[in-house]
This record gives C-alpha cells, structure tokens and sequence, in this order.
C-alpha cells in the first residue's frame, strides 16, 4: 500500500483556518447554541451506528475537527485515526485516548491506500467551494478506504442559511437578508469579517452529493437529514435537556431521516457510499 502522493499540496484558506482557530467547534457540538449543535451532535451519532460495522474495524475521521466525533468512536471500540487541518484541531484530537491525530487536508489524505474500513467526511466538503476539489476528497476516500468500505459525507444544505437567519430574526437587518438571500442563488457563503457568524463554505442541495459521489466511483446509499425540521422549533435546545423529551425528539427526527420531500428542510445531510468490490 502507498501513501498520497501530491507534488503540490493543497491548502486551505486562511479565513476558514483562521475561523476554526478560534476555537469554538468544540463547544458548539458539545453544549449547543444556534443551530440546534447537540441536536445535530446525537442525529449524527444516532446515524453513523447504524451504518458502521461493529467494532473493532479503523476509522478515518477526515476534518474531524477537535475529536467530538472521534472520542465516542474510541470509545465504542474503535480505531480511530483523526486528520484535520487547523492545528488547533489536531492538539486537541491527539489529547483523546484511542484517537490518533495529525493534520492533513482531505483532498490528500496522509494515508495508504484502502486502510480503512470507513472514512468519514463530516466538515470537509461544505469548506471546498468548487465542486473539482470536492470530488477530489471523495477520490481520496476512495483511495483510502478499503473495497466494500463506507464513505459517510456531511453536507449543509442550501437553505440551511435562509432558515437560520429566520430563526433568529436576522433576516429582518437588510444586510443579513441580501447576503442570506445570495447564498440560496448560487450556494456559496462568503466570510464577512465583521459578523464572524461563520466562514467560507458551500451550501449544496440534496441531489449534488450523490451525484459528486458517483463521479469519485462510489455506489450511493442513503441520504439522511441529520436535524429534521426540529432544529427550527424554538423549543428544541430546552426538549434536548430533557431525557425523555430528547428520545422522542431524536426518534421523530429518525422516522422522516430519508423522506425526500423533507431532504432540503434538515441544517445538514448525510450521504453514504460504498467503494464496490469485496472487504
């Protein structure tokens, strides 16, 4: 097996590092806030254990940001070896037991060739505006996960913003509404410096990932809403501290995850993908 090798590594751009560095990734899975993060911390969770195979098996977590995702896999049994391009990121991932880390880009991977039995996308995508580049690190998870192995993919989708801003009431302010408004045209969030609200990154609908994995050479699952539509309800930061209320709340998100007609309405969505071929 070999390792990637690009005479030209990429880089990221310095607004997204610069955005990361700061350090709030962590917090925001972890605790909540706007929008709905432990709500989209548990979906995902809830998601990815029904669809791995059981432990032991390696895991690549690609852009898996400070570990939020990596230390509940190390601790189901998994291997679990974590790359991420902000440094930040990196420290705090290599603090984990059972988790290794070291910092890498997704459109090269630091990894031989299919040494994994899943690889996991969950931020990578929606900070690579061009679709050449996505497909890229879909490649480069082909490359890297092992025949018959799973591709798992985040993606923000296109209103995922427009519903925010509502939300929140932001979308009253003129400058909030014309960016907003931007962003469901073309996709494309831009940084504003001024806001810090969020950075560089793409805002896709439903029907792109599929089609960006078939074109990297993967066999396409299913798609899954990670927050419903409960990420808008006003309510929900307050239902999810409460255990009986979160069961019902991550179980109705469950039963509509794949409706189609509802695809569009989550913050984010999941895809999967097999590399075809025998394990």
């Amino acid at each position: 097996m070999t390792e990637t090798t690009h005479e030209q590594q990429p880089s990221l751009r310095e607004e997204i590092l610069d955005y990361y560095a700061r350090g709030g990734e962590d917090a925001r899975l972890r605790e909540g806030g706007a929008p709905a993060g432990r709500l989209e911390f548990w979906r995902t969770q809830d998601v990815l254990r029904r669809l791995m195979p059981a432990a032991p098996a390696r895991i690549l977590d690609v852009g898996g940001g400070s570990g939020v995702h990596a230390e509940w896999l190390a601790r189901d049994g998994y291997e679990v070896d974590l790359v991420d391009p902000v440094p930040l990121h990196v420290e705090q991932a290599a603090r984990l037991p059972g988790v290794t880390a070291r910092p890498g880009d997704a459109r090269a991977l630091p990894a031989a060739d299919a040494g994994y039995d899943v690889v996991l996308l969950l931020g990578p995508l929606y900070h690579l505006p061009e679709r050449s580049d996505r497909v890229r690190a879909l490649a480069e998870a082909y490359r890297v996960v092992r025949p018959g192995g799973l591709v798992v993919a985040a993606t923000i989708n296109r209103f995922a913003g427009l519903h925010d801003v509502l939300r929140e009431e932001r979308y009253f302010t003129p400058l909030h509404r014309e960016r907003t408004d931007a962003v469901t045209v073309d996709g494309r969030h831009h940084h504003h410096a001024e806001d810090g609200l969020f950075t560089v990154a793409y805002f896709a609908r439903p029907e792109e990932a599929p089609a960006e994995f078939t074109e990297a050479g993967f066999t396409v699952g299913r798609q899954y809403g990670v927050e419903g539509v409960a990420w808008l309800m006003g309510g929900v930061e307050d239902w999810l501290d409460d255990p009986e209320r979160r069961e019902a709340v991550l179980a109705a998100t469950r039963r509509i995850e794949s409706e189609p007609t509802l695809l569009g309405a989550s913050g984010h969505l999941l895809t999967a993908g097999r590399r075809p071929g025998q394990p």
